[in-house]
C-alpha cells in the first residue's frame, strides 16, 4: 500500500478541523478506536465493520487487528471516506511483562514502515508456533482441535483456538466433566490456557517497551490498552500499571474502556482512568475492544451501552492522535 490511504486521512480530519473552526455546527459523533476484523479474530471483515460503524452513526475508527495491519488498504480507505467515515490506522501488539500479558495500541503510523512489517511478521509467526505447541498439550487433555484449519489464520490468537474448542461437539463430555457447563471462550481461555492452567504455553513475545519502539519507529502513536483488564484478570495494582507505563513512556491510555470479565460481570472505572492518566501526563483514547456481536460487550461506538463521549472529548482524542 502507498501513502493514498494516510493522505484521505489526514484531508477528512484536517476538514473537521477547519469545520470546527469556521463555527460550523457539528452532528455529535461517536467514536471507537478499538475494533478487530477477521483478519485476527473478530468476527466482521473490514469493509463490514465500516458498514457496521456507518449504521451505528460512528464516525471516526481506528480497526486494530492483533500484531496485524492487513486490514489496511487504499480500497478500505476509500470505502470508509465515501461514507464519510474518518479512518486512523492502529495495530494491538501482545506483549508480555514478568506478570502477564499486556497488549500495546498504536495508532496513526506509517503503514509502508519496512521494519515495523518485519517485526509484526515475526510475531505472527510465533502465533502458530504457539498453536503448535498448545494443540499436543489440549489434546493430552482429550480436547480436539482443528488445527489444520486454525493454521491458516494468519494472525492465529487464543481466542480463535479456544471458540474452536468450546464449539465442537466432539468437546461435549470433556468440557461438561471439567466445567460442569459448556464454557465461553473467553472462560476457557482463563481457565484452561492462562499461565498457571493445564493448558499454559508460554509464546515468544516482547515486552511493551519493544512494542513501543516498533510504533515509534513508524512514527505512530503509542498507547496502553485497557488498563482496567490487567486489574481484574491478573490481578495487576496500579503501581504494577505505573512501572509498566514508567518502563514504556507511551503518549497515551485506553483509559475510556468498559471491561466485561469471563462471568459477564461489567465494570466501569473510565473516571478513575482519565484521573490516572492526567495525573501521569498521557492523552486519553476510547475503544469498544469489538470482536463479536454477543449481546453483552460493547458494540461499535459504544451503542448498545449508555456510555457516550462529548464532542469536545472527541475533538481532544482525534487532535492528540493525528498531530
Amino acid at each position: 500500500m502507498d501513502n493514498i490511504g494516510t493522505y484521505i486521512t489526514f484531508l477528512v480530519v484536517s476538514n473537521f478541523f477547519i469545520k470546527k473552526e469556521k463555527g460550523i455546527k457539528k452532528m455529535s459523533k461517536r467514536i471507537d478506536l478499538h475494533i478487530h476484523t477477521t483478519k485476527s479474530d473478530g468476527a466482521l471483515t473490514p469493509k463490514e465493520v465500516i458498514d457496521e460503524a456507518y449504521k451505528n452513526g460512528v464516525s471516526i475508527i481506528a480497526i486494530s487487528d492483533h500484531d496485524t495491519t492487513d486490514a489496511y488498504n487504499d480500497e478500505l480507505f476509500t470505502y470508509a471516506n465515501n461514507k464519510n467515515i474518518k479512518l486512523i490506522t492502529a495495530v494491538e501488539i501482545s506483549t508480555k511483562t514478568n506478570k502477564s500479558g499486556v497488549h500495546v495500541l498504536g495508532y496513526n503510523f506509517d503503514l509502508n514502515n519496512r521494519k515495523m512489517q518485519e517485526k509484526l511478521t515475526k510475531l505472527r509467526n510465533a502465533r502458530h508456533n504457539y498453536l503448535k505447541n498448545v494443540t499436543l498439550k489440549l489434546e493430552k487433555l482429550c480436547y480436539s482441535i482443528n488445527m489444520e484449519e486454525l493454521n491458516k489464520i494468519d494472525a492465529v490468537t487464543k481466542a480463535h483456538i479456544a471458540l474452536d474448542i468450546v464449539s465442537n461437539k466432539r468437546n461435549e463430555k470433556v468440557l461438561l466433566k471439567n466445567f460442569n457447563h459448556i464454557p465461553s471462550k473467553g472462560e476457557f481461555i482463563e481457565k484452561m490456557m492462562n499461565e498457571n492452567c493445564p493448558a499454559y504455553v508460554k509464546k515468544e513475545s516482547i515486552t511493551p517497551k519493544e512494542a513501543a519502539e516498533i510504533i515509534r519507529e513508524a512514527n505512530g502513536k503509542v498507547v496502553l490498552a485497557h488498563p482496567v483488564a490487567y486489574v481484574h484478570e491478573d490481578n495487576f495494582t496500579d503501581e504494577d500499571i505505573l512501572n509498566i507505563i514508567n518502563d514504556m513512556n507511551p503518549d497515551g491510555l485506553e483509559a475510556n474502556y468498559l471491561y466485561i470479565d469471563s462471568n459477564n460481570s461489567k465494570f466501569n472505572e473510565i473516571e478513575k482512568w482519565n484521573k490516572f492518566a492526567k495525573e501521569n501526563n498521557l492523552f486519553v483514547t476510547v475503544g469498544s475492544d469489538f470482536h463479536c456481536k454477543n449481546g453483552i460487550k460493547p458494540e461499535i461506538g459504544f451503542v448498545n451501552t449508555d456510555f457516550i463521549l462529548e464532542d469536545e472529548v472527541i475533538d481532544e482524542i482525534v487532535k492528540n492522535l493525528i498531530f
